[in-house]
């Protein structure tokens, strides 16, 4: 059996963090992407200059899943005005979850969700909301099998590739209008 740890991301750990996220987005979408869109997303969105800022964003956390002192997932959530679309102060945004290809299939990303939704249910939010890649049939079929319903799409911008993400959302109160 896998033990997973997961801890919160500090400032300090910038650089591992940009190492993790530079190589999970690589391994989910270099297959499907051309390589200048690739290269000028990981440019802009994994910028040192970027992640610090994330990192300093009080309406933002980040945390690592460690398999021993290895970083093998990241997970990202965004309350208030730091979510992308809603921002809705009833929801908590996942904005990534990423875990490095060698490691699917052993429940590490369903660790960083339930993490999302553990925290989300502390804040007393009415659900979790977040954006995926209408092409990942993977990550559709996980969200699905966690309560997840489809209730919008909006726009991604890969490089110059503009990529539809189906918005999906997880009630956690009864009663909850989806």
């Amino acid at each position: 059996m896998l033990i997973v740890g997961i801890k919160k991301i500090k400032l300090s750990h910038i650089e591992e963090l940009r190492t993790i996220a530079i190589k999970t987005f690589q391994e989910t979408f270099s297959v499907d992407n051309t390589e200048d869109n690739m290269s000028a997303y990981l440019e802009h969105a994994f910028s040192v200059e970027r992640l610090s800022a994330e990192l300093k964003d009080h309406n933002a956390e980040f945390y690592f899943a460690y398999y021993g002192d290895r970083v093998i997932g990241y997970l990202k959530i965004n309350y208030g005005q730091s979510q992308k679309e809603l921002k809705d102060e009833r929801a908590i945004q996942i904005e990534r979850i990423y875990v490095l290809q060698q490691f699917h299939g052993k429940k590490i990303g369903q660790l960083l969700l339930e993490k999302a939704i553990q925290i989300a249910r502390e804040r007393n939010t009415d659900y979790v909301w977040l954006g995926v890649w209408e092409e990942n049939e993977r990550a559709i079929q996980f969200y699905n099998r966690n309560g997840f319903v489809a209730f919008d799409k909006h726009i991604f911008k890969l490089g110059e590739d503009e990529q539809t993400d189906i918005m999906m959302k997880l009630a956690l109160n009864i009663g909850e209008n989806i």
